[in-house]
């Protein structure tokens, strides 16, 4: 990892505008880093970005909550095949969406399953998210219900028939908060923030994070951008486990690096974190209902990809980057991160537009990705 060689592909990328800014962060073996901040805040907040910028990380969060459940796991005060609903028994009362009637009216029936934390892990507890999936979106509008009320939902289909990205690491968190009796902030600061000083990373940033804050942007049809209001309900919330918390580049890049060198969680659950747990269903790709929030995402065309117990694995090598066997993923806001442990290396790209999938910052992470191991 050659610092001119990512300072240069890096400029020559930002020059192109993906973004109004981003930071990007990189780290290898024996301590090498690379971290830079390109551009500014926001359109309308031109001051500079900063390595210290605060950005959403969004669905970063999911991989957070799934080290928490495995370090509950680890100490027996939770198991991977013990039933959701013997924690949270109003989980068992979720019924199963066939689709919808002649008048409109969403056919549901009984679930006859009992999805386990595991299911919840791996997304195949038949939990999905209304911006992507049609039938969840229609399901919200005959409701009424929210974005924000994924409690609410019906789930998609019996636990263990395929992969469905969505609320399951919601309720995860939620299971957590049950089992700790501790609020999930107060959980994730004793357990993992605290212990990897981990300063700049909450739920509930306060007005000297919020300084530091980037912007939030909507790519428009035409290709630009403009600034746009986000904020997220103060906690508790249900998304918190599984998009709720927000950090920094420095810090995100402490827990993957305290992966990659085994300083958190057992070895087993650390294989657990890069091993298909999934078996032959396919991961990783998602579908858009809502264009606003998502576009269609396939993080790596054309390659097989699976899921852990937090991560999406690939099975074959990225051409110019990660190894077969790495772990990573996505914060809806256009955040990304991969993490390697076949050359103990991890990159992190953080920035703030929606819709997620924008195809200029994709192409900027895998720029950044090739310059990281070229």
């Amino acid at each position: 990892m050659k610092a001119a060689n990512l300072d240069t592909a890096l400029a020559a990328a930002a020059e192109l505008e993906p973004a109004p800014g981003f930071v990007v962060m990189a780290s290898s073996p024996g301590g090498q880093q690379y971290l830079r901040a390109f551009g500014v805040r926001g359109i309308s907040t031109p001051d500079p970005m900063t390595a210290d910028s605060l950005f959403w990380i969004a669905s970063f969060t999911k991989l957070i909550t799934s080290i928490a459940a495995l370090q509950l796991i680890e100490d027996g005060r939770l198991s991977l095949d013990q039933t959701v609903a013997s924690i949270l028994p109003d989980f068992a009362d979720l019924p199963i969406l066939e689709g919808f009637d002649e008048t409109g009216a969403p056919a549901l029936r009984r679930a006859t399953d009992a999805p386990t934390i595991r299911h919840l892990l791996t997304h195949t507890s038949g939990c999905g998210y209304g911006f992507m999936d049609a039938d969840l979106a229609r399901w919200g509008e005959h409701t009424g219900a929210g974005i924000g009320e994924g409690r609410r939902q019906p789930r998609l289909f019996q636990a263990d028939s395929r992969w469905q990205y969505g609320v399951s690491s919601e309720w995860l968190g939620t299971a957590i908060e049950a089992v700790t009796g501790e609020d999930l902030e107060t959980a994730f600061q004793r357990r993992i923030f605290g212990p990897l000083a981990m300063a700049d990373t909450t739920l509930a940033p306060g007005d000297a994070l919020r300084a530091r804050a980037a912007q939030m942007h909507a790519r428009l049809p035409d290709g630009s951008l403009a600034s746009m209001e986000f904020s997220l309900p103060s906690p508790p919330h249900f998304s918190m486990g599984g998009g709720g918390l927000f950090s920094t580049a420095p810090d995100f890049m402490r827990l993957l690096r305290a992966l990659l060198d085994g300083k958190i969680l057992t070895p087993a659950s650390r294989a657990a974190l890069f091993d298909n747990q999934v078996g032959e269903l396919e991961a990783g790709v998602l579908a858009s209902s809502i264009p606003a929030f998502t576009k269609p995402f396939d993080p790596l065309p054309g390659q097989p990809k699976r899921w852990s117990l937090g991560m999406m694995i690939n099975l074959q090598p990225v051409t110019g980057g990660r190894a077969t066997g790495s772990g990573a993923w996505a914060g809806l806001a256009n955040c990304y991160y991969w993490a390697d442990p076949a050359n103990g290396v991890a990159g992190i790209l953080l920035s703030q537009i929606l819709p997620f999938a924008d195809p200029e910052i994709l192409k900027l992470f895998s720029t950044f990705e090739r310059a990281v191991y070229a």
